[in-house]
């Protein structure tokens, strides 16, 4: 298999889909605030933990790589 990309905090990419799949919501969140992105954190909080955590599992099961549509 090929190596995915480390996303939620550096961690292997298979720590990072169960996470993602378990606590995707709250890992969304608490990814943006430990980046330093503020206001992305507090859209996350307020608007993505419903679909966005879904399109974050697909993306890291996928790429690797988690949806950063904001970035400050």
């Amino acid at each position: 298999m090929a190596k995915k990309g480390k996303d939620y905090f550096g961690i292997s990419w298979i720590v990072s889909v169960l996470l993602c799949l378990f606590l995707g919501p709250l890992m969304g969140i608490i990814a943006r605030f430990s980046e330093g992105k503020i206001v992305a954190g507090i859209l996350r909080l307020f608007f993505g933990w419903n679909i966005v955590w879904l399109i974050d599992f697909l993306l890291i099961l996928f790429t690797g790589k988690i949806l950063r549509v904001v970035n400050f």
